[in-house]
Order: structure tokens, then C-alpha cells, then sequence
């Protein structure tokens, strides 16, 4: 089962997302980040550390992003990927279009920079 939780902590917007993301599943990321784009949210982390799973429909759930978040002049920042998941973002090279950190603590310094 996938768990997309939002909250706002320290001025960030944080999307959880916990179990995987599927074709089924990718549609509750999808909404989350069209979401925190309509809110006009321009510090956007996205806690990873209960992902399981990604499938490519999830991968497209963040490259289908990347333009509106620089557009609306928005960041967006990844952290606590497992190792399994970052090979699959990394063998597709999206750690170059994605910003990766490993924790909560290392997301919130890069906004803070």
C-alpha cells in the first residue's frame, strides 16, 4: 500500500511517501506535487526513506515535474533514498537532473543556503 503524507515543517513543504510507486500508485505523487505547485510552494523535500519500489510510471511522476517546478521557481529536493531505489535513479542518470541529498537535516541546509 502507498502513503503520501504532506506536511509543512519549517517553511518547507514536506511530501512522505511511503511503499511503492506504480502505474497505479504514481497518481497520488502526481497529485502531491501538482498540489504543492497550485499552493505556490517554492521549498519542496521529498522524504523517499520509506520508498520500497519505483516503477518507471513513478520515475515520470518526477522528470514530468522538473520544467513546472523551475518554472514557478520552485526547488525540489530528494533525501533518504535506499540504496536499491538510488541505483534505479541513478542508472537513469536522474541524480544529474534531481537534486539528491541523503537526510531531512541535509535538505533543509540546501534551502537554507
Amino acid at each position: 500500500m502507498t502513503e503520501i503524507n504532506k506536511e509543512n515543517k519549517e517553511g518547507i513543504h514536506l511530501i512522505s511517501v511511503k511503499g511503492e510507486i506504480d502505474a497505479g500508485s504514481s497518481i497520488l505523487l502526481d497529485n502531491a506535487f501538482k498540489e504543492a505547485i497550485e499552493n505556490k510552494e517554492k521549498r519542496i523535500a521529498t522524504d523517499l526513506s520509506g520508498l520500497e519500489y519505483i516503477s518507471s510510471a513513478g520515475l515520470g511522476v518526477f522528470i514530468s515535474h522538473l520544467e513546472e517546478f523551475s518554472t514557478n521557481n520552485a526547488k525540489l529536493v530528494l533525501f533518504g533514498i535506499n540504496e536499491s531505489v538510488k541505483q534505479v535513479f541513478e542508472i537513469l542518470g536522474l541524480e544529474k537532473l534531481l537534486l539528491i541529498v541523503e537526510t531531512e537535516k541535509d535538505a533543509i541546509n540546501v534551502f537554507n543556503e
